[in-house]
């Protein structure tokens, strides 16, 4: 993403232009040196086509994203970084919240207190964790701004813990968004190192094991009550 070059959706071959305009709404796609195929057909999708292939955890819509829609040359990436911080910290309060972390009889302060707390802590034992890990299995040691920005987006699954505001969901709901935000963290860090699967989803699941683990210190019953609820679920998928 550092790099001023866009990236073939198909192969990861860097080219320098993905598309010619000719006039306005009149485009003609570019080819990738490489493998011979369109460098980005998602340039003509909807965004809902694009959205859809990023549950579906396609690698190519991944580097689409981002590698050719956040490019220095059309994205202020300082600017974008740090209001992907803060929406992070914030979907991370709302989710702390509804977990239970907190006392109904707790004043305000005590309760804003508390969760930020805990949103700190946990997410700066995830950072450190996913830096060690990376630098070990990966050897990744450059382009921290832009790997943490790649698994910043690809955090897009906490959105849905908003829905909650509207459904009433069991705690498993949470627990399978966490599966889900680890899951494409994985293919994010695939597409942007070029590594192996198996390392990539080695990184990511230390780094969250290691958040889940600072997290139980502020609510250990968390674990159990996600466990249990993931229990149950599974009951009643065997009786269906």
């Amino acid at each position: 993403m550092a790099e001023s070059e866009y990236r073939c959706v198909g192969c990861g071959f860097r080219v320098k232009s993905l598309f010619i305009q000719y006039s306005p709404g009149n485009i003609r796609l570019m080819k990738c040196g490489n493998c011979k195929e369109v460098a980005d057909e998602y340039i003509e999708c909807e965004r809902m086509i694009i959205f859809i292939d990023l549950v579906l955890h396609r690698p190519k819509v991944y580097r689409h994203v981002l590698f050719n829609e956040i490019n220095q040359e059309t994205v202020n990436i300082q600017h974008l970084l740090w209001k992907l911080v803060f929406a992070y910290i914030l979907l991370d309060s709302y989710r702390s919240l509804l977990l239970g972390r907190t006392n109904e009889q707790t004043s305000l302060v005590l309760i804003t207190v508390k969760v930020l707390i805990d949103v700190l802590s946990t997410n700066f034992a995830f950072l450190c964790s996913f830096a060690l890990a990376a630098k070990s299995l990966l050897n990744e040691v450059s382009r921290k701004r832009e790997i943490l920005l790649g698994i910043l987006i690809s955090s897009y699954f906490k959105i849905f813990l908003l829905a909650m505001l509207v459904w009433e969901f069991p705690v498993t709901v949470i627990f399978i968004i966490d599966i889900l935000v680890l899951t494409s963290n994985s293919m994010a860090l695939k597409v942007m190192t070029e590594s192996t699967t198996s390392k990539c989803i080695a990184v990511c699941l230390i780094a969250h094991t290691v958040r889940f683990l600072v997290a139980q210190v502020f609510e250990p019953t968390t674990f159990f009550t996600q466990f249990g609820s993931l229990v149950y679920l599974s009951s009643l998928f065997r009786i269906l």
